[in-house]
């Protein structure tokens, strides 16, 4: 089977803007993104993670297709565009492919639209409905880069970049593609915040996954975009395993049926035992049903034999994009594992443990050196669940 390497990775959050911004604040377990806000929520402010970068406008050419979600990735796509540029001039157009993940799109444009016509009885001058399809950050990325190879967005809610990066991989697996540039990316806005809101999934304060004293999530934003290809590279993308379940239109399956198969499909896809992974990077949203039944998975999977951490409360739950941003931190930490100060990335919150719970061992070391193959989670609702591997080449 052909392998499909990580060669280059671009990423935006709440928690930093780029590989190494991100990684320091990561690894300092703060989040100059995280804000109290009522600014999508007037009357019932709450935490949310901001990316606070400036964001450049789109090409003109491109305007149409104009939204906050799009700005994020390209934002990301900046940081890696040179290796993406070289990767379109080596293999040629028809050989590279866009793969993407969202659950909003240019669902904030829509809001806009709709306060305008409300107020005037007219459309904003700049108004495009192809802003708002669910596909327009991959038909947005394929047309900045002239991408010619298979381009398109996939929206399985929060498993929906995952799906996108084992997509990628297959792409490269099956010689359908020499490149792919995958990823995700999504963008606060009203609907969602007050959509989690309606579902009393929204934390009180900053979210508090796996702690006894859990209420739920923060809604985030941002974007992460990988190049992969044939190339080898540090860094592999060794395994990718999904599964529906389809319990609850919003719901977890309570047994966890369906994210023990995602692991297990994952680990057997990159034929690894599950001791030999290192690292668990949890879907831990911080509410109650998630993590006590994603906790009971990964204990079935793996034991009480494998560091685990959430990073929900440095980037907010940032939903399609979640799948992509959370693998690009569990890359950084293995990119970072020779460092005198290398760590996987820390469990943040309140240092109380739910009883409940299976006792897993919580990431806080400040010491990877060792780590080589991390599995990240992604669950989402419907029951669509996914899981991937990376490893480090070195």
């Amino acid at each position: 089977m052909t392998r499909a390497f990580l060669n280059a990775i671009g990423v935006v959050s709440a928690l930093g803007d780029g590989a190494s911004d991100t990684y320091a604040n990561m690894m300092a377990a703060t989040s100059p993104g995280m804000v109290r806000t009522d600014e999508y929520s007037p009357d019932a402010p709450c935490w949310v993670g901001r990316v606070r970068s400036d964001l450049s406008a789109l090409p003109r050419e491109l305007r149409y297709l104009e939204s906050r979600t799009n700005r994020l990735s390209l934002r990301a796509l900046e940081q890696i565009e040179g290796p993406v540029r070289s990767a379109l001039a080596r293999f040629g157009s028809a050989r590279v492919g866009v793969v993407m993940g969202t659950s909003t799109s240019g669902i904030a444009n829509a809001e806009r639209v709709v306060a305008c016509h409300v107020a005037s009885a007219a459309l904003p001058t700049d108004y495009d409905y192809r802003q708002q399809k669910l596909g327009s950050v991959g038909d947005f990325l394929a047309a900045h880069l002239e991408c010619e190879g298979p381009s398109f967005t996939l929206s399985t809610a929060c498993s929906s970049s995952a799906h996108a990066l084992a997509a990628a991989r297959d792409l490269i697996a099956r010689g359908v593609c020499d490149a792919v540039v995958a990823g995700g990316a999504d963008s606060l806005a009203r609907l969602t915040v007050r959509g989690f809101q309606a579902l009393s999934a929204v934390s009180g304060g900053l979210a508090n996954p796996l702690s006894r004293n859990r209420d739920g999530i923060n809604i985030g934003e941002g974007a992460a975009l990988f190049l992969v290809s044939r190339d080898e590279a540090d860094l592999e993308l060794v395994g990718a395993g999904a599964s529906s379940d389809a319990h609850h239109v919003s719901a977890p399956d309570p047994d966890g049926r369906g994210a023990v198969e995602a692991m297990q499909r994952a680990l057997a896809d990159a034929h690894l035992d599950a001791n030999e992974i290192d690292y668990v990077n949890l879907h831990g949203t911080g509410t109650r049903l998630n993590d006590a039944i994603e906790c009971l998975a990964v204990e079935r999977v793996f034991g009480a034999n494998v560091a685990v951490s959430s990073t929900k409360r440095l980037t907010g739950h940032t939903l399609g994009a979640a799948g992509a941003i959370e693998l690009a931190l569990c890359c950084l930490a293995l990119a970072h594992r020779g460092d005198a100060n290398a760590g996987t990335p820390p469990h943040c919150w309140d240092g109380e443990r739910d009883p409940a719970l299976p006792c897993l061992p919580l990431a806080r070391s400040p010491n990877a050196r060792q780590l080589r193959y991390c599995l990240s989670n992604s669950f989402a609702f419907g029951g669509n669940n996914a899981a991937l591997v990376v490893g480090t080449t070195r």
